[in-house]
C-alpha cells in the first residue's frame, strides 16, 4: 500500500501541472483581461465601483498620467478600447499586472511561485491572495463540513432504509421527496426558506446576513455556539435539500444490487440476524461504490456549490471570491485558488482510496497495481 500512495502522490505533479497549463491558456484566449479593465478605467468606461476594485499602487502610479494620457493621439490595436491612449501608458499598465513578459515566462514563473507555496498579490484587491483565502476560508468550511456531514447522515440510513423496504410505501413516498429535491435547484429552496423564516413574507426566525451577530464577540461562549449555528441554519438546510437526493438513491442501489448476491442469502440461512447481515455483511460491500464519491462530493460542496447560497445570504466565501475574480480577470486570485482546490480535490481522491481499504481489507491496490 506505501509504494502505491507514493506512486499516487508522485502523479500528482503532472497531473496538476496538466490542469494549470490547459486553465492558464484558456484564460489567456478570453478577451477582457486585467490591462484591458485598467485601460477601461483611464478612457472612464468601467462600471460604478470599478475604481475600488483596482489595486491602490496601480491606480496611483497612473492616475497622474490619465488625463494625458486620453488626450493622446496614438492608439493601440493591441488590446480592446486603447485608441487614444499612449503607448507609453500601455506599456506601464502591462508592467504593473506582469504582461510585459511573454506567456510562457509568466507560467513558468507562476509555477515556480506556486511549487513554493507563493500565490502573489490579487490585482484588484491589493492583498496577498493567501490573506484572502484565509480570509473567506472560514464561510465555505462552515457550510461544506455542515452540509456534508448532513448529507451523510441522512442519506446513507435513508438509503439502507429504502433497499430493506423496496417498494413499500415508505419507498414509494420518501422517492418523491426525493425527485423534488433533485428536481429543484438548492438557490431555489433557499430563496425560498429567506421568504418563508428570515423576514421575507412570513416568519423572522433567522438572520439574512453573516456567520455571528454583531455583539459575538461580548457572548459567553454556550450563546455563541447557539448565535453561531442560528445564522448557518437556513444557508445549510437550503444545501443539504438539494444535495442528498442522488447519495440516497446511491446507497439504495447498492445495497440492492448486494442484498440479492448468494452470500447475503447465505447468511441468512445459516441464521444470521438481519441486522448482522445488513451491517456485517452487506454494508461493508455496499459502501465501496459511496466512499469513492465522497472525496468529488466534498470538494463540489465545499469549494464550488455555495456560490449562489453565498450570495443569497450574504456569506462572504471563497465562492464569491472565486466568481468575483473570474468577473475582473483577477488572474493571481483565479490561478491560486484553482492550485489549491485542484491539489485538494486530487490529495482527496487517494484519500478515497485509503478509505476503500479501511472498509474492505481484501482491497489491495499494490497487488492490482502489479
Amino acid at each position: 500500500m506505501l509504494a502505491y500512495l507514493i506512486r499516487r502522490l508522485l502523479l500528482v505533479i503532472p497531473t496538476l501541472f496538466g490542469i494549470m497549463i490547459i486553465n492558464f491558456a484558456v484564460i489567456q484566449a478570453a478577451p477582457g483581461g486585467p490591462v484591458e479593465q485598467m485601460i477601461a478605467q483611464l478612457q472612464g468606461r468601467a462600471g460604478p465601483g470599478a475604481t475600488a476594485r483596482f489595486s491602490g499602487n496601480a491606480t496611483g502610479e497612473l492616475a497622474g498620467n490619465a488625463a494625458a494620457a486620453t488626450a493622446a493621439a496614438s492608439s493601440s490595436e493591441k488590446y480592446r478600447g486603447a485608441q487614444g491612449l499612449d503607448p507609453e501608458i500601455i506599456a506601464e499598465i502591462e508592467k504593473i499586472y506582469g504582461f510585459d513578459k511573454p506567456a510562457w515566462q509568466r507560467f513558468t514563473d507562476m509555477i515556480g511561485n506556486y511549487a513554493r507555496f507563493d500565490f502573489g498579490q490579487s490585482f484588484f484587491r491589493d492583498k496577498p491572495v493567501v490573506d484572502l483565502v484565509l480570509e473567506k476560508m472560514p464561510v465555505s468550511i462552515t457550510l461544506g463540513l455542515w452540509t456534508t456531514l448532513l448529507v451523510y447522515l441522512i442519506s446513507i440510513p435513508l438509503g439502507i432504509r429504502k433497499a430493506v423496504r423496496d417498494g413499500s410505501r415508505f419507498d414509494a413516498w420518501t422517492s418523491v421527496l426525493i425527485v423534488i429535491g433533485y428536481a429543484i435547484p438548492s438557490f431555489l429552496f433557499a430563496i425560498l426558506l429567506v421568504v418563508l423564516f428570515a423576514g421575507g413574507s412570513f416568519l423572522d426566525w433567522f438572520p439574512l446576513r453573516g456567520l455571528t451577530s454583531d455583539n459575538f464577540a461580548e457572548l459567553p461562549w454556550y450563546k455563541q455556539a447557539l448565535d453561531y449555528l442560528w445564522h448557518i441554519t437556513l444557508p445549510v438546510v437550503a444545501m443539504v435539500i438539494g444535495g442528498f437526493a442522488s447519495l440516497t438513491m446511491l446507497t439504495k442501489n447498492s445495497f440492492l444490487e448486494e442484498i440479492n448476491k448468494q452470500y447475503v442469502l447465505t447468511a441468512r440461512a445459516k441464521g444470521l440476524a438481519e441486522n448482522r447481515v445488513l451491517y456485517g455483511h452487506v454494508f461493508r460491500n455496499a459502501m465501496l461504490i459511496v466512499v469513492a464519491g465522497f472525496p468529488a462530493a466534498f470538494i463540489g460542496i465545499l469549494f464550488t456549490g455555495s456560490l449562489l447560497i453565498e450570495i443569497i445570504f450574504s456569506l462572504d466565501g471563497l465562492g464569491l471570491l472565486g466568481f468575483e475574480a473570474a468577473i475582473n480577470r483577477d488572474y493571481p486570485v483565479m490561478f491560486g485558488t484553482l492550485y489549491v482546490f485542484t491539489l485538494l480535490g486530487l490529495l482527496m481522491n487517494i484519500l478515497g482510496d485509503v478509505l476503500y481499504t479501511v472498509i474492505d481489507p481484501r482491497i489491495d491496490f499494490e497487488r492490482r497495481g502489479n
